[in-house]
């Protein structure tokens, strides 16, 4: 049966409704103010139905924006504190740049070292080539000349893990809703509070409410009347009007399906998870010809949950205007905005590129439907803030499941903190022109 009211309802069941479910149970027991039985989860689908249930999986520090690395380190903390529960693999990252990134991964390295996160630089062609010989004599990747080797991180099962943080919250005394879609936001005569939220299976009177809703951030967005064109105050002062809030961009990844153990170190290990950046132009390991002139990236690694060597590279943006786009059927399920044949090869020859092994190991790639969509801000970079009063919204911008710790910090606001990790997060930025800063890398969230 549908609550006819509850204290906190927050909307969607992926890793940041669950971590912010989860933490705020904990801080309002703490507080001696109640616990979870105040909280409801509420899901159109079920848990684990969206962006999260289909991510990758990757756990990294690797930013060049400031703010994103220190909330980073957060999060890789949270993941630590319960491997067991949230199914993490703590084998550490590797960002493999061409010498356009060079200077970036530097900084990085730099800015992690003032931090306290463990990583290690290394620097020159050679020297590139000789460490990464001694974990797969089979490297041969070209044009490299930095790598960032992050000694924390790795990854996690994605759906497993979000089981886990759903026991905890349900152990807490949180409620999970599946089936449970938003339709509207009631709100106050006197006030824009939301008093109320329509669902499909009914009315529930709220006190406050916390939007995690992944790709559909936009619809709730439109709910609460917010701006679907802004203007943005670049960093040089410049003020570009009527920019989009939000586009989508599809993601493209995928499974070679040979034994995990195919890609583990040559000590017999589980090796970092890999990701190779380089402006080499990439040729088919089919026929030879060139798929790519420009820069390219991807990602990979061993993993049992997949089954094979599972990974991606850079997504693509949706040219449709954000508002025109179908979300639903949501990732595999979707005729569209899934991963095809050229991507395939182009993603297999890549791995090639990087390691001898996989060379004509394309008729092992898994031909079944992956991808997904992501809708990013009109930076790329999330928002995390608190409008009308009593909604907080949770916009991750596609960086999601890794940000496991974006939940706790959301919780600790909810309840009248305040957090430095979030500040450089907030919607204000585009207008006060305080953007995060760019970097040379491929891909959109970097």
């Amino acid at each position: 049966m549908t609550p006819s009211q509850t204290k906190y309802l927050i909307i969607g069941a992926g890793i940041h409704g669950l971590s912010t479910a989860y933490h705020l149970a904990t801080e309002l027991k703490a507080n001696g103010q109640g616990g979870g039985e105040d909280i409801l989860i509420v899901d159109k689908g079920s848990i684990a139905s969206g962006a999260s249930g289909i991510a990758c999986g990757v756990i990294r520090n690797n930013y060049f924006q400031p703010a994103m690395r220190e909330l980073m380190a957060e999060c890789v903390h949270v993941w630590e504190t319960d491997p067991e529960a949230y199914h993490y693999h703590a084998v550490g990252y590797m960002q493999i740049s061409p010498e356009s990134m060079h200077a970036d991964v530097a900084q990085i390295a730099a800015e992690q070292k003032a931090i306290g996160y463990e990583s290690e630089l290394i620097e020159g062609e050679e020297a590139c080539r000789s460490y990464m010989r001694g974990i797969f004599s089979d490297w041969r990747a070209e044009g490299i000349t930095s790598i960032l080797h992050e000694k924390r991180g790795g990854y996690a099962n994605n759906t497993a893990s979000l089981y886990g943080l759903a026991n905890k919250a349900e152990a807490a005394g949180v409620r999970i809703m599946s089936g449970t879609e938003v339709t509207g936001l009631e709100s106050g005569s006197n006030s824009g509070a939301i008093t109320a939220v329509e669902t499909n299976k009914g009315r529930i009177e709220v006190e406050q409410v916390i939007v995690a809703a992944g790709p559909w951030v936009p619809r709730i967005w439109d709910m609460l009347e917010l701006p679907d064109r802004i203007d943005v105050k670049d960093t040089k002062g410049e003020v570009h009007k009527d920019v989009p809030m939000w586009v989508y961009w599809c993601l493209q990844e995928g499974t070679l399906g040979v034994e995990p153990g195919f890609g583990m170190a040559d000590d017999g290990n589980m090796p970092p998870v890999i990701h190779v950046d380089t402006d080499v132009p990439l040729c088919s390991d089919v026929d030879g010809r060139v798929l790519v002139e420009d820069m390219w990236g991807i990602y990979y690694k061993p993993d049992f949950n997949f089954g094979g060597i599972q990974g991606g590279a850079a997504p693509y943006l949706v040219k449709t205007p954000a508002e025109k786009i179908a979300i639903d059927p949501y990732g595999p399920d979707s005729p569209e905005f899934i991963v095809d044949d050229l991507f395939a090869e182009t993603w297999c020859s890549a791995l090639a590129f990087c390691q001898e092994r996989y060379q004509g190991q394309i008729g092992k790639w898994r031909k079944e439907p992956s991808g997904g969509i992501g809708a990013f801000t009109a930076d790329s970079f999330p928002v995390f803030d608190r409008f009308r009063e009593n909604c907080y919204v949770i916009a991750d911008s596609n960086h999601g499941y890794k940000m496991i710790a974006v939940g706790k910090l959301v919780a600790e606001e909810v309840m009248g903190g305040q957090s430095a990790l979030l500040e450089p997060f907030r919607f204000s930025r585009f207008a006060e022109g305080k953007l995060h800063p760019i970097s040379n890398s491929p891909f959109p969230w970097s």
